[in-house]
């Protein structure tokens, strides 16, 4: 039986047992009708006192042995942002790496782009995500695979779903704004009865661009249900169908070791160019209490995405000829992922210490069908070179696009963790988990009839310690390892791969970080110190005596320092922001990267806003993002330099409505966001206007 059904029919099984062999409690019921003065005064402040993204279990943030932030999507939404990257943009140690094509970060960093979720599962396809459909980001930095399995070297970004809420008002939301900015979109809730919640999440977005010939569409509907079947148990539903339709922009290239200096309206793409992303989810999850101590949650979810795209973009410019040469590349891309998670989670006394243990067993099939085109590289049937300052984009490629590549790859995933969060004292907590992973990959180079395949196993522990000496301060030490196996990252290998490289064992990361988390102002404020050392100490590299063969003998190391601030200062006064400092290099490497920068990652980055927000009328907001300069390539050949962005909110609000326009990038700072590669490098936004109404009913 396929993996999918096998999923399928543990889940099915699972409900009937639960519905007619047991009944369930607490912690899943569906909360009161009357906290909507208490919902309002939660959502303005940006603190987030509980988290489950860290050790899989509601903990306070400050007894979690390792530093996570939290960002609420209203946010960033307030300023039009609705894309990944740019919303944890000022986060410390969290840079940005977004492609035109899917959503790329980097972690205190290493690579986060394949280590992104969704409420907990593996969301690690090739998109842009949306996110009008999320309450809150969670960036859990370091490695996190004795949870979440493989990848998790800098850390993973978990995005928390909207889900239905008994009481909950409905609301309705217009924008607009600069180029042409324009959307609507609904956040409906309804209570069917006293046991069943509904809500439905939708919308509508279009918008140009300040770039030549850059437009897109976004559509999202998302409903959800929450029913408590039993006093004990609960069924969470939920599906969800985006698409972001858009030109791909691949930016500029870089001249002389630095951004070309070229009006940043200028592209060099094609008129016919586009992405088109179509995501569905699908996702169940059952939460039963046996008890008042122990709960069992199952979770399913099915994953499918399509995305085509015709692209013809440049790859490098030439100052001496003013040109810049360009690649076209067509793909249809089909991605389908089912994961099952079977938790069981409770608390047990020992010899007078209180253990509060997490078992699990997760069972993952995904699937990966990329059909590539390419246009011919030279000759007549060449993709043309255009002027570097005046492009000419009618200078089309018409030639044929014959097949480069069609792979199918498959990718079976078994593992079963265990955590022990132990209470040895009232100011001793010990956090330790491991993890046991199977992982297989399967590609089949469809062109050629060649199969290939690898299995990897491997263990994740991870240990820490809280040290909570005075009552508002809690002092930390952790230390966790990950691995990263071949064919792990981006789904998939290459068939009878030259230089052995699908015969090498995972890379592996471990950290090491201590730090401080404490609450001020009467348990208003909160704060994160972290210090850390961060190392990928069997990184893939060729072989000195024979460069033809990819070796385990590379070093990357990451070391930082962190501080972060989130919460109320007094009366309707709030803070929110940090600071990063970090030193990511490529310490042992046989491919000309030795002692370089690691490319996207700024030594120092931080941001802070400052927000006024009375329960009723006028509110104000402002904030500054700064970013260091960076690299675009690991050759280090190309520096994006740093820059600071000062974006500002007003508006006003009363119970029903909510009127507030943003102003982003207020001195029309031209700043460069992140670089594919030394020849294409993303700009950011110039100043800009966002209009938002908001109507609750």
């Amino acid at each position: 039986m396929p993996a999918s059904l096998r999923l399928v029919s543990v889940s099915l099984g699972f409900s009937v047992l639960l519905t007619t062999g047991f009944t369930y409690a607490a912690p899943t019921m569906l909360p009161q009708t009357s906290i909507n003065a208490d919902r309002d005064a939660e959502a303005d402040t940006p603190r987030t006192k509980e988290v489950s993204t860290a050790t899989r279990t509601a903990t306070p943030v400050r007894y979690v042995p390792q530093a996570i932030d939290s960002v609420k999507t209203a946010s960033v939404l307030d300023y039009g942002t609705n894309d990944l990257a740019t919303a944890l943009s000022g986060i410390p140690n969290v840079s940005g790496a977004a492609d035109t094509r899917f959503d790329g970060l980097r972690i205190r960093g290493f690579e986060a782009s394949n280590d992104l979720y969704l409420d907990g599962v593996r969301d690690d396809s090739q998109y842009v995500r949306d996110l009008h459909n999320i309450e809150r980001i969670d960036v859990l930095k370091g490695p996190a695979a004795v949870l979440y399995g493989r990848g998790s070297q800098g850390g993973i970004v978990n995005r928390i779903s909207k889900v239905p809420e008994a009481g909950r008002r409905s609301s309705i939301e217009a924008q607009g704004g600069s180029e042409d900015l324009r959307s609507l979109y609904a956040d409906l809730s309804a209570d069917a009865s006293e046991n069943i919640s509904l809500r439905l999440n939708m919308g509508n977005q279009d918008a140009n661009s300040f770039r030549d010939g850059v437009s897109s569409h976004r559509q999202l509907f998302a409903p959800s249900i929450s029913w408590q079947l039993t006093p004990r148990l609960n069924w969470l539903a939920q599906y969800e169908y985006s698409r972001f339709d858009r030109t791909p922009d691949r930016g500029i290239p870089g001249l002389n070791g630095r951004p070309a200096d070229v009006k940043r309206e200028i592209t060099y793409g094609d008129d016919r160019d586009y992405i088109d992303d179509k995501a569905q989810s699908l996702r169940s999850k059952l939460t039963f209490d046996l008890n008042d101590n122990w709960q069992l949650r199952q979770t399913l979810s099915v994953f499918k995405l399509d995305s085509d795209f015709d692209n013809t973009y440049l790859t490098g410019g030439n100052a001496a000829t003013r040109r810049v040469t360009r690649q076209r590349w067509q793909q249809d891309l089909h991605t389908r992922n089912v994961f099952g998670n079977l938790e069981a989670e409770g608390t047990v006394d020992t010899f007078g210490f209180e253990h509060r243990l997490l078992t699990g067993v997760e069972i993952g099939n995904q699937r990966r069908d990329p059909r590539l085109y390419r246009a011919a590289l030279s000759g007549l049937q060449a993709v043309p070179t255009l002027d570097l300052y005046n492009p000419d984009r009618n200078q089309s490629h018409t030639g044929p696009m014959p097949v480069f590549s069609d792979n199918h790859t498959e990718v079976e995933s078994r593992a079963i963790y265990l955590q022990d969060q132990l209470r040895l004292s009232e100011q001793w907590q010990l956090l330790a988990g491991l993890r046991y992973d199977r992982f297989e990959v399967d590609t089949t180079n469809r062109l050629t009839g060649i199969s290939d395949g690898r299995d990897d196993n491997s263990v994740s522990p991870r240990v820490g310690l809280v040290w909570t000496p005075l009552q508002d301060h809690s002092f930390y030490a952790s230390w966790s390892k990950s691995y990263s196996p071949v064919g792990g990252g981006l789904i998939g290998i290459t068939p009878n791969a030259t230089g052995n490289a699908n015969d090498l064992e995972p890379e592996l990361t471990r950290q090491k970080e201590i730090g401080v988390k404490s609450d001020w102002l009467g348990d208003r404020l909160s704060t994160t110190f972290a210090v850390y050392e961060l190392e990928l100490y069997n990184r893939r590299t060729t072989d000195p005596v024979n460069p033809a063969l990819t070796i385990l003998t590379g070093l990357q190391r990451s070391r930082g320092i962190e501080l972060t601030a989130t919460g109320q200062l007094a009366g309707n006064w709030y803070l929110r922001g940090g600071v990063g400092v970090q030193d990511a290099t490529i310490v042992k490497d046989n491919n000309g990267q030795e002692g370089n920068r690691v490319s996207n990652v700024a030594k120092r980055n931080g941001s802070l806003f400052l927000t006024w927000k009375p329960e009723q009328g006028w509110y104000a907001e402002t904030g500054l993002t700064l970013v260091g300069s960076r690299f675009a390539d690991n050759l280090n050949t190309t520096v994006l330099p740093g820059y600071g962005r000062w974006d500002a909110l007003a508006g006003f609000r009363q119970r029903d409505w909510d009127l507030r326009a943003a102003l982003n990038n207020l001195t029309d700072r031209t700043y460069y966001s992140s670089a594919t590669s030394a020849g294409q490098i993303r700009l950011g936004e110039p100043r800009n206007l966002v209009v938002i109404g908001t109507y609750r009913f």
